[in-house]
């Protein structure tokens, strides 16, 4: 066999680097035997060697084994650009494209929302057209009144190109206009039937005797509707006049408006006829010249529907395009249920950072860009998607390094510092790299003498008789109790090293850190001086351990927000 160990060696690198320094046995087999066919006779001979090598290559820091794989096979650094996924065109786009994302205002953005929002998004900058945020406020029963802020802010940093901002409460009067056109016209009729009264006609396939009646008795019953003299809450309804022999009873009469006395929020007691989705929805996307729209599928009916009214008005309506629904798997996306847990006190808001809400991931260190290509990878498909937590970040955060971690200058973090002494190591000055692959950004220096902190876990795996080595540094052997100075050179820790830890020295002034992770805890520990002089809202990457963001700069501490590895 050729040199097994050469060929080990460098597919274990390519699958460290691949996957985030950390190579694993089951990647690394088959590429052994697609090589070198003759050793899947002996692999059960191989893997203890092989496992050997994992645990060396796996110990070195992600910028090692990118130099170790390009010194020793720099033709597994190529790979193949990804073919960026094409968007299907939208069609009548010749006169310019007018588009809209309509959230109700029951919370802030959180993930779907920035995965439906991105493709409209992504089209009107594609197609230099206007991009509508409107946010649908006209049931007063389901509103959280900071969303009218919260809503334009995390569209404004997730999108990016949102043109105007519409809010349907401010546009009744339009509303009511519209309903006396239809009414006019005769396509609207008010029915004063009760719920199960018209239900049974429908059924029946057969017209409600308010269907029958003139314009004039129909807007004399329009300004009972308005008079809070007139009717009450639950006896008349707008109603669109389109076929009670429909096949589909979804399509038969719909309504139109309702009254609701409920004290609206933002517009108090003004109004007490609220129009229902299918009219403020249609007025507003005529009276904003919609050319295309994307729904869910589960809005095809509603599309219909305003598909004839559109046609009543002998108007022609945008086009429609449909997508299939997102359910995220263990992750809790509902803004009412994530409501009631921070009123409960489960959550600290909605910035608490286990939560999937946008506000959470920007202080993370997501970038817009990462959820406008996670959305490019799925498109106008109407396949419905079940996608659990682990697969969906999984995604993001690929996507998201990719924006990161050119710009995350790198720097040492030791979590649960402890001393060691090496004797008789020499005194030094240490320069490194504030990134590996961008030399101008320049270097940090640590000056070290024979006492360092490393992390209590690297402490507890070291071994008597052993080498180790403090990366960029020196390496040094375990004997007894006692770490002995072996050398600065490499050199004898390549032959018979067990493992590479990061450091720092005890002599300089570390910064006291705290990472928030995914899950609520907190991780403490130490970062090089340097990184006092970082401002609040930079991305860095603490070796071995992730990218994070600067959340807070306190006094005697730096506070950081962990993103992902």
């Amino acid at each position: 066999m050729p040199d097994i160990k050469k060929v080990v060696l460098k597919y274990t690198l390519q699958n460290a680097v691949k996957y985030n320094g950390k190579a694993q046995l089951k990647n690394i087999i088959p590429k052994i035997i697609g090589k070198v066919p003759s050793a899947k006779n002996n692999i059960k001979i191989l893997v203890p060697k092989i496992n050997k090598i994992i645990s060396e290559v796996n110990s070195l820091s992600q910028e090692e084994q990118f130099n170790q794989l390009k010194k020793l096979a720099p033709e597994l650094l190529e790979t193949k650009p990804k073919e960026e996924k094409k968007l299907k065109e939208l069609e009548n786009t010749e006169k310019g494209v007018i588009m809209r994302l309509a959230p109700s205002p029951s919370g802030p953005m959180h993930i779907g929302h920035a995965i439906t929002g991105a493709l409209t998004s992504i089209y009107t900058k594609k197609y230099n057209g206007k991009f509508i945020l409107r946010i649908e406020d006209t049931n007063p029963d389901n509103i959280y009144i900071p969303a009218y802020e919260l809503l334009p802010r995390d569209a404004d940093w997730v999108f990016g190109n949102v043109s105007e901002v519409w809010i349907q409460s401010d546009r009744m009067e339009i509303y009511y206009n519209y309903a006396e056109k239809f009414i006019k016209k005769h396509t609207a009729y008010i029915c004063t039937c009760n719920q199960e009264q018209f239900k049974q006609f429908s059924k029946n396939k057969e017209n409600c005797p308010c269907r029958s009646l003139s314009i004039t008795e129909n807007l004399e019953r329009w300004e009972k509707m308005l008079n809070k003299k007139g009717f009450m809450q639950g006896e008349a309804v707008l109603r669109f006049k389109s076929d009670m022999t429909h096949d589909n009873p979804a399509m038969r009469d719909f309504p139109l408006a309702r009254i609701n006395e409920s004290k609206h929020p933002r517009q108090g007691t003004k109004y007490r006829v609220w129009p229902l989705m299918n009219l403020s929805v249609m007025v507003d996307d005529f009276s904003a010249g919609m050319t295309h729209i994307i729904r869910g599928k589960d809005h095809a009916d509603n599309a219909k529907r305003q598909e004839l009214m559109y046609k009543a008005l002998n108007k022609q309506p945008p086009k429609s395009y449909f997508i299939g629904r997102y359910k995220f798997k263990g992750l809790e996306i509902s803004c009412s249920k994530t409501k009631e847990r921070i009123d409960k006190g489960d959550f600290s808001g909605w910035d608490d950072i286990r939560l999937p809400f946008l506000e959470a991931l920007r202080k993370r260190g997501y970038q817009p860009g990462a959820f406008i290509e996670y959305t490019k990878q799925i498109g106008l498909s109407l396949v419905d998607k079940v996608i659990t937590a682990k697969e969906f970040f999984k995604a993001l955060n690929s996507f998201n390094k990719s924006i990161i971690e050119s710009k995350s200058n790198r720097y040492f973090f030791i979590k649960n510092p402890v001393k060691i002494k090496i004797e008789n190591a020499p005194q030094r000055e240490i320069k490194l790299k504030l990134h590996p692959d961008y030399p101008k950004k320049g270097n940090r220096t640590l000056k070290t003498k024979d006492s360092f902190y490393i992390t209590k876990e690297d402490l507890a795996l070291l071994k008597d008789k052993r080498l180790y080595r403090l990366m960029d540094c020196l390496t040094f052997k375990k004997a007894g109790k006692k770490c002995i100075f072996d050398s600065t050179s490499p050199e004898s820790y390549r032959e018979k090293g067990d493992q590479i830890m990061h450091w720092l020295p005890t002599e300089t002034t570390n910064i006291t850190v705290e990472v928030l992770m995914p899950d609520n805890t907190t991780v403490k520990g130490l970062a090089e001086p340097l990184t006092a002089k970082l401002k609040e809202g930079d991305i860095i990457q603490f070796e071995r351990f992730g990218f994070c963001r600067l959340d807070k700069k306190l006094k005697n501490k730096l506070i950081f927000w962990f993103a992902h590895k």
